[in-house]
């Protein structure tokens, strides 16, 4: 490993470095965005290609567009919120579960504990020390049950939340294929929109394709690449299907 490379390393894991790290992960509201923002981009921009495949009008693609915009955007934010709350309300019932359960029997949740932590390698002082430090305070107890054991995560979703930055990145990304037909049936006179609308589309890729790296931790390239090859893929399927059904429109 070159020098440089290793001192970047070095530097990147001193222990403020860690703790910054870790209190910068990114938050789920960013995941929800960037989620709408691909939906949102990749079912408009379909709909523009199948519109202009199949030779309708400019004001048909901004009708198809809007209405997708509305329609899809509010059903995935709404899809969102009652996922993300349905996970609050077992999370909730869980955790009354496991404090009743400390309350009645908590040896038994004590072995729980140790079971556990048997399996990820602990046994003998550090083992004893871990049950005493983890069952020492029932907060830290309840939360470790409910991740280690019951799969949880330790950050939940705030339902409300997740559905508006999943609508605002559906709607933010979504409008951008059919502004230019917007601009163009407004009296502002735009030279070919099916050409901006492609442009904006690509532009709108790669910046989701940079932000969703951020979320996944990888090659902000290579996720732009993926999530470009994608969309360009929805669309070139859309715009052969109303190629091929524009004598029907």
């Amino acid at each position: 490993m070159p020098e440089e490379s290793l001192n970047s390393l070095h530097s990147d894991h001193t222990p403020q470095a860690v703790a910054d790290r870790l209190s910068r992960r990114p938050a789920s509201t960013l995941s929800d965005w960037v989620l709408g923002a691909i939906d949102g981009s990749i079912t408009t921009f379909a709909i523009v290609a199948g519109v202009v495949g199949a030779g309708l009008s400019a004001g048909i693609v901004v009708v198809l567009g809007l209405a997708n915009l509305l329609a899809d955007g509010i059903s995935m934010a709404a899809g969102r919120y009652i996922g993300a709350q349905a996970d609050l309300e077992r999370r909730e019932n869980a955790s009354r579960l496991e404090r009743r359960h400390i309350e009645l029997i908590p040896a038994g949740e004590r072995e729980e504990v140790r079971q556990v932590l048997l399996a990820k390698g602990f046994s003998g002082d550090d083992l004893n020390r871990a049950v005493e430090v983890i069952t020492g305070d029932e907060e830290r107890w309840v939360d470790f049950m409910l991740t280690e054991e019951l799969g949880f995560s330790p950050d939940p979703d705030r339902p409300l939340r997740a559905a508006v930055a999943t609508l605002v990145g559906f709607v933010s990304f979504g409008s951008l294929p059919i502004s230019p037909y917007v601009l163009d049936i407004s009296g502002i006179p735009v030279a070919a929109p099916a050409a901006w609308s492609v442009g904006l589309t690509v532009v709108s890729f790669v910046v989701i394709g940079v932000l969703r790296a951020r979320v996944v931790q990888l090659s902000p390239v290579r996720i732009a690449a993926r999530t470009l090859s994608v969309g360009g893929a929805a669309a070139a399927v859309a715009f052969a299907i109303g190629y091929l059904l524009r004598g029907v429109a």
